[in-house]
C-alpha cells in the first residue's frame, strides 16, 4: 500500500492526538496581519484592571460592575466596534432578582413511619422567584435520576406516573452517555422541566454519596431573571409555577425513605448508572409550606457588532461572548475578601477585546456579521447569557452560533485544547481547521467530571438551538508528560472562586494570546462559510424541545 507524506502526517495526527487536523486553511494576507495584533501585554492590562480590587469583585449591580461596563464600552469605541443594544446602545438591560426561603418554611412526611424531616437540618427549599407563598400536600415517587432521553435508550419516567406528585431523584446520568450529554441531562434546569413535562409538582434531590455534605435553608439565596412584567424569563432554579417545590434532602433521609419500600440505594444507584431505570412508587408523602423574599437588582449586558460584508448572510450573526461578572467581596480567605475574578473571567472578557482588535484591523471583514457580548450573572446561573439567548438584541433567528471565552485558564503554554460541546455540531470542522492553523492539537475532554459543559454560557445559546462551544485547554505539556490536567487541579483548589484570583497569581499571557487568535479564527471561519452550522443528525440538542 502506497502512502503519501500528507498520509503519514494523518496518520501519526491519529495516534498521537486521536483526531485528525483538516488541511490547513489559507488566510488572506489581511486576516493573517491582523491576527497577530493581540498583544500579551494588552490582555495583561485589560485583565489587571477588570480585576483590581477598586472594581471589588464585579458583583452585578454594584459601583464596580459599572466600572467594568464604562471600561468594556469605552475599550470597544476605541476598536469601532459598533453597538448593538436595546434602542441603540451597548447595553441590554437584565433585571434579576435575588430569592430567599422565609425562616418559618416548614415540611411534613406523610406516611413515613418515624422519618422525620426537619426544614434546615435535613431539608432544605429553594426559594420560588414568582409565588411568594406556596403550599402544597402530595404522594412521592422515585424517579432515579429525573431524565427521560427515550431516543438515547434511558428513561427514568417510562411506565411512571408523577402527575400532580414530587418527584424524588439523584443527580446523576448512565455511564453510557457521553460527557457533555451527562452535564446536560444533570443540570438542574433540565431536571426541573424534565419533571414538568411529565406533570410533577415537586422534586426532590437527595445526594448518591453518604458522605455528602448537607447544605440547609435557601437563604443565601438563588437568582432568576424577571421580564418587565414580574414574570420569570431565565432561571436555573425554577421552571414553571406547575413545579411549586424544588428541595433537597440528606443522604440518610434519602436512604430511609427508598428503604421503606424495601429497596437499597447501595443496590439501585450501581444499576442507575449502568443504564437500567429503579423507578418506583414510595408510601411518604410530602406537606410543605413556605414563603419567598425578594430583592430586585439591574444589571446589563453589553452588546457589540461588527458589520459583515455579504449582502445576505451580514444578517446573520456569529456570537464572541464572555461573562463580565464575579462574586463580589465575601467570606475572607488569608485576610483577603475581594474576589477580583482575574482568571474568572477578566481573562476571558480581555481575550474579547483581543478578538474584536483583530476585527478592527481587517481590511476586509468577513461575510457574516459578528456580535461581541460581554454578560452578567454567569456566577448566578448563566442568566446575563440565557436571557440575551432567548431575548437578544437582533432578530432571534439570526444568531448562528456561540463561541464562548470562560476562565480559559492561562496558566501554561497552549499545545492543546479541547471544544467542549464542538462534537455535537459542524462547528468542529472550524474547531479543527483553527486549531490546526495555529499547530494546536484537540483533545477529549480531560476532566468529564467537572461538566464544563453546561457550567458557562456557551450553554445558553445550546438549549436554544444554536450550535455552541467552549474552548478549554487539553493535556498537552512543553515537557511531554501530558498531564496539565493534574497540574490544573492544585492551581484550580487554590484560586478558583478565591480572593487569590487577581493579577498577582499565576499567568502565561502568551497562552492568553493564542487563546484569542484561536477563538477569533473558529468565528471568522464560521462567519466565512456560506453554510450555517448545524447539529450532527440525531444528535440530542438537535431533537430536544426548545
Amino acid at each position: 500500500m502506497n502512502i503519501t507524506f500528507k498520509g503519514l502526517i494523518a496518520l501519526f495526527l491519529v495516534l498521537t492526538t486521536g483526531r485528525v487536523f483538516a488541511q490547513q486553511i489559507t488566510l488572506r494576507h489581511n486576516v493573517k496581519k491582523a491576527i497577530e495584533t493581540v498583544k500579551p501585554d494588552e490582555i495583561k492590562a485589560d485583565i489587571a484592571y477588570l480585576a483590581d480590587d477598586k472594581l471589588k469583585g464585579r458583583m452585578p449591580g454594584t459601583e464596580g460592575y459599572q466600572m467594568a461596563v464604562d471600561y468594556v464600552v469605552g475599550r470597544l469605541k476605541d476598536l469601532k466596534v459598533k453597538p448593538a443594544g436595546e434602542n441603540g446602545t451597548w447595553l441590554q438591560t437584565v433585571r434579576l432578582r435575588k430569592a430567599t426561603t422565609g425562616k418559618d418554611a416548614s415540611v411534613t412526611l406523610i406516611n413515613s413511619g418515624d422519618l422525620v424531616a426537619t426544614y434546615g437540618r435535613n431539608i432544605s427549599i429553594t426559594p420560588n422567584p414568582v409565588l411568594p407563598n406556596v403550599s402544597l400536600n402530595a404522594p412521592l415517587v422515585f424517579a432515579g435520576y429525573g431524565v427521560s432521553e427515550p431516543q438515547l435508550g434511558y428513561d427514568d419516567y417510562a411506565g411512571l406516573d408523577v402527575k400532580g406528585k414530587i418527584v424524588l431523584i439523584t443527580r446523576g446520568a448512565p455511564t453510557q452517555f457521553s460527557s457533555s450529554v451527562m452535564a446536560h441531562v444533570m443540570n438542574v434546569s433540565t431536571i426541573l422541566k424534565t419533571a414538568a413535562q411529565h406533570g410533577a409538582i415537586g422534586v426532590i434531590v437527595g445526594p448518591a454519596d453518604s458522605t455528602a455534605r448537607f447544605f440547609g435553608g435557601g437563604n443565601r439565596g438563588v437568582y432568576s431573571v424577571m421580564d418587565a412584567k414580574g414574570n420569570v424569563a431565565v432561571s436555573r432554579s425554577f421552571y414553571a409555577e406547575q413545579v411549586k417545590l424544588s428541595a433537597n434532602i440528606d443522604y440518610k433521609t434519602f436512604s430511609a425513605l427508598v428503604k421503606q419500600e424495601d429497596r437499597d440505594l447501595k443496590d439501585i444507584l450501581p444499576q442507575l448508572k449502568a443504564g437500567k431505570p429503579q423507578s418506583f412508587a414510595l408510601k411518604a408523602g410530602i406537606n410543605a409550606a413556605y414563603h419567598s423574599d425578594y430583592q430586585d437588582i439591574v444589571s446589563y449586558n453589553i452588546i457589540g457588532k461588527i458589520e459583515g460584508t455579504d449582502r445576505k448572510l451580514k444578517n446573520e450573526y456569529v456570537v464572541h461572548s464572555a461573562h463580565l461578572d464575579h462574586l463580589g467581596i465575601g467570606a475572607p480567605i488569608q485576610g483577603d475578601s475581594i474576589y477580583n475574578g482575574a482568571h474568572d473571567n477578566a481573562s476571558g472578557v480581555a481575550s474579547l477585546l483581543g478578538i474584536a482588535k483583530v476585527y478592527s484591523n481587517m481590511r476586509k471583514k468577513p461575510k457574516r456579521s459578528i456580535l461581541v457580548v460581554m454578560v452578567t450573572g454567569e456566577e448566578m446561573g448563566e442568566l446575563g447569557s440565557g436571557y440575551f439567548a432567548a431575548y437578544p438584541t437582533v432578530p432571534t433567528k439570526s444568531i448562528v452560533a456561540d463561541v464562548n471565552t470562560d476562565m480559559p485558564t492561562i496558566i501554561a503554554p497552549l499545545l492543546s485544547i479541547t471544544a467542549l460541546g464542538a462534537e455535537h455540531s459542524s462547528l468542529a470542522k472550524q474547531v479543527d481547521e483553527a486549531a490546526g492553523y495555529l499547530g494546536i492539537s484537540v483533545e477529549p475532554d480531560p476532566e468529564p467530571a467537572q461538566a464544563r459543559f453546561t457550567r458557562s454560557d456557551q450553554y445558553s445559546f445550546v438549549v436554544e438551538g444554536i450550535p455552541a462551544l467552549h474552548i478549554k485547554y487539553g493535556n498537552k505539556t512543553a515537557d511531554g508528560k501530558n498531564n496539565l490536567a493534574d497540574i490544573v487541579a492544585p492551581w484550580r483548589a487554590k484560586y478558583y472562586h478565591k480572593p487569590q484570583d487577581d493579577i498577582n497569581g499565576i499567568f502565561d499571557f502568551e497562552a492568553g494570546k493564542k487563546y484569542a487568535q484561536l477563538n477569533f479564527l473558529i468565528g471568522y471561519l464560521v462567519a466565512q462559510d456560506a453554510a450555517k452550522p448545524v447539529w450532527n443528525a440525531g444528535d440530542i440538542f438537535s431533537i430536544s424541545d426548545k
